[in-house]
């Protein structure tokens, strides 16, 4: 039986060599194919190595992992996406769902249960670990929202929605992260998926865009 290949995309030297340390110790069944170090690097590396499976991390420099997934499916589809990361928000979870991820791990998974994950997503599963899978179960049992009421760029999440309209009223991304207790990086990873959703150059058509909507009261 081939072995699965494996690319793994964090920004975290540590973090790479531990999973690296992982995979190479299930040798017979999984093979290391690559390692990137940010989103641009991961999807040219995808594109030359040909994974079976991508580790992602949500938050890496330059191109988030959120958007790195949506590139990579779009070019090679058949690539298996396993999120692994520290962030457990929803915001991020349906994020990398949308981007078409197959699963969500969070960094501080046991190493059996990463294995199982990467095994599972090889074979085209849905993985979560059990703190994800509660979250989806909480969602989606929650009552539906009112139909009539509807917002601009459905394909934003409430959050981007909240930056988007911040921008809107001239607010620079530090200034953002201030107001809504956000870090920088954190900010950025949003205004960055923001632009790509909305298909604009930069901030001024992401200003105007925003501003035709009518996103310019408070949020």
């Amino acid at each position: 039986m081939s072995r699965i290949r494996v690319l793994i995309a964090d920004d975290h030297p540590v973090f790479r060599y531990g999973l690296r340390a992982l995979l190479m110790a299930e040798a017979t069944t999984m093979e290391v194919v690559g390692e990137a170090t940010s989103g641009e690097e991961v999807t040219t590396l995808a594109a030359q190595a040909l994974p079976d499976v991508i580790l992602m991390d949500v938050n890496m420099p330059g191109l988030n992992g959120i958007e790195a997934t949506r590139r990579i499916l779009a070019a090679t589809p058949q690539v298996g996406i396993l999120m692994l990361t520290m962030f457990d928000d929803d915001e991020s979870v349906f994020a990398a769902m949308r981007a078409g991820a197959r699963g969500y791990l969070l960094k501080g998974a046991e190493g059996d249960e990463t294995i199982r994950a990467i095994t599972g997503v090889s074979k085209g599963e849905a993985i979560f670990s059990p703190t994800i899978a509660r979250r989806l179960i909480g969602y989606f049992g929650k009552p539906p929202k009112n139909p009539q009421i509807t917002h601009p760029f459905p394909e934003l999440t409430e959050r981007e929605r909240e930056i988007l309209t911040l921008i809107a009223q001239g607010y620079t991304n530090p200034a953002i992260a201030e107001r809504l207790v956000l870090s920088p990086k954190t900010v950025r990873n949003h205004v960055s998926t923001i632009f790509s959703k909305l298909q604009v150059a930069g901030r001024a058509e992401a200003i105007i865009r925003a501003r035709d909507a009518g996103l310019t009261k408070e949020t």
